[in-house]
């Protein structure tokens, strides 16, 4: 069965810290936790497919105080990193205000990227049947190109185009929650280019987030493309369960950032997600 679910994200921003979410029943109390992709909310009333189905047929609201809200909310927040996103832009969700099901309403939200602010109105759809197809997004904003990020992508660009030491690391975040500032763009970038994966495989029943960056190595640049090879874990929080997929990542200011290659690895039975980022 296909549904619409309609949304209010608030303050979408670009990471320099420990994201938080917040979450705002109507009028009642704000909500808050943790929303660094590592964190589960403890104690939160998990629905069902079917439990949410049946709420807002009869509603026609989507609570967004329970899971499935924030669920359709992360999606459209990595669609929007698969349009906007960059070393230097990476886009969390930080608060869900209100939900819908009627198919052609509207959703809006509010974002901060930097000291910037608007408002963005999107349509989130999941398409029914069998076989896994990725969810339909559209998403209209106002504001969102006036975080100006140009310069420190520039220099950034300008900077590993011509190194000669092509860059490297692993283990983003260690294994305290440290990122060291000099890999913070890389750590973006693996985040960023883990939204077209976490895009292409949510559906209405799965949460994903990226847990780290286990490795990257930079490759030689190619039609002024920066190049790389990302190892990432995402975190498939209502099961659990962490993935890897391996990604051939190209980047530059004018083209933005591309997946081109996309490899989903064996399972490991042991792993865990890292702690929460310090900084």
């Amino acid at each position: 069965m296909g549904w619409t679910l309609l949304i209010l994200l608030v303050v979408l921003t670009v990471v320099h810290g420990n994201p938080t979410v917040m979450v705002r029943t109507g009028s009642g109390p704000t909500v808050g936790f943790d929303q660094h992709p590592n964190s589960v909310p403890l104690g939160e009333d998990i629905q069902t497919t079917t439990e949410v189905v049946e709420e807002v047929m009869t509603t026609g609201v989507l609570n967004p105080s329970h899971y499935p809200a924030r669920r359709a909310a992360t999606v459209v927040q990595h669609y929007l990193n698969t349009r906007y996103g960059s070393p230097y832009r990476w886009i969390f969700l930080s608060t869900v205000h209100s939900g819908s099901a009627e198919v052609g309403v509207e959703v809006e939200d509010q974002h901060t990227l930097g000291s910037v602010s608007g408002q963005c109105s999107a349509e989130l759809f999941f398409p029914g049947g069998e076989g896994q197809s990725a969810p339909q997004v559209q998403a209209s904003c106002e504001g969102l190109h006036q975080s100006n990020t140009t310069a420190q992508e520039e220099a950034f660009y300008q900077q590993h185009r011509t190194s000669n030491n092509l860059a490297s690391g692993n283990n983003i975040p260690d294994s305290y929650g440290h990122v060291e500032p000099s890999m913070k763009p890389f750590w973006h970038l693996g985040g960023v280019a883990s939204s077209f994966i976490m895009l292409r495989e949510s559906n209405e029943s799965t949460l994903y987030n990226m847990a780290q960056v286990a490795n990257f190595t930079q490759l030689e640049t190619e039609k002024d493309q920066l190049r790389f090879n990302y190892h990432v874990l995402l975190h498939e929080m209502i099961s659990q369960e962490i993935i890897h997929w391996k990604l051939l990542v190209t980047w530059s200011p004018e083209q933005g950032v591309q997946v081109l290659q996309t490899e989903l690895q064996p399972k490991c039975h042991h792993c865990e997600a890292p702690p929460n980022t310090t900084n």
